[in-house]
């Protein structure tokens, strides 16, 4: 599979990273114009590419989007993701670690607005980076991996990010719709940055859905 990273952050470096182990091809676009793109191009070989936004967007199947939520000049155009599935992985959190005002709306709805005609899977947000890169178990069970929870209006599109989610060793949960799930992933929730097996997950969402 093609996908395209928007950010070479720490997250976005992370899953290209696992993401050409599992075999598919990347194409990362570092909205700061940085070198950190290129260098972790170099690193992973023929597999990977560093390009601009836009062109990432373009060149995915699949696009994740890894940047600041308060930087929509990061994102790429609208029309470069239509059609295609956007996997929303930002929190609205301020430069000072604070959480944004969005009166009372889910971010991912604010995506989802941003981005009419993709669709939108809330995943990859509620867990850090460092886990994602140490943590995957391709070795073991579903029920003895780590989760990353996922939400959204498509079961297709979530299904497909849920495979992405299994071949890098994690076991996705789904958290429901894109506004109800997604807010439950949102900073200060149950679920946000706490790694869980799947039954203490879904024991709660129980609890806390």
């Amino acid at each position: 599979m093609r996908i395209g990273i928007v950010g070479a952050g720490e997250l976005g470096g992370a899953l290209a990273e696992l993401w050409v182990s599992a075999g598919h091809q990347v194409a990362i676009g570092d909205p700061g114009g940085s070198s950190a793109s290129k260098d972790l191009v170099e690193r992973l070989g023929s597999s990977a590419r560093s390009t601009t936004i836009e062109d990432a967007a373009r060149f995915g199947e699949v696009i994740l989007l890894a940047v600041p939520f308060g930087a929509p000049d990061s994102l790429p155009p609208a029309l470069s993701v239509a059609g295609k599935i956007v996997i929303d992985a930002m929190n609205a959190i301020s430069e000072t670690g604070e959480n944004m005002p969005l009166d009372g709306r889910a971010s991912s709805d604010i995506v989802a607005e941003r981005f009419p005609d993709a669709r939108i899977v809330k995943a990859f947000n509620a867990i850090l980076a460092d886990t994602i890169r140490s943590e995957g178990r391709l070795s073991v069970p579903a029920d003895r991996r780590f989760v990353v929870f996922i939400a959204g209006d498509d079961g297709r599109s979530k299904a497909r990010v849920s495979t992405l989610i299994e071949e890098i060793g994690f076991t996705p949960i789904d958290t429901g719709s894109l506004a109800r799930g997604g807010r439950l992933q949102e900073p200060g929730s149950k679920l946000f940055n706490r790694p869980m097996l799947p039954a203490d997950a879904r024991h709660a969402l129980q609890l806390f859905g």
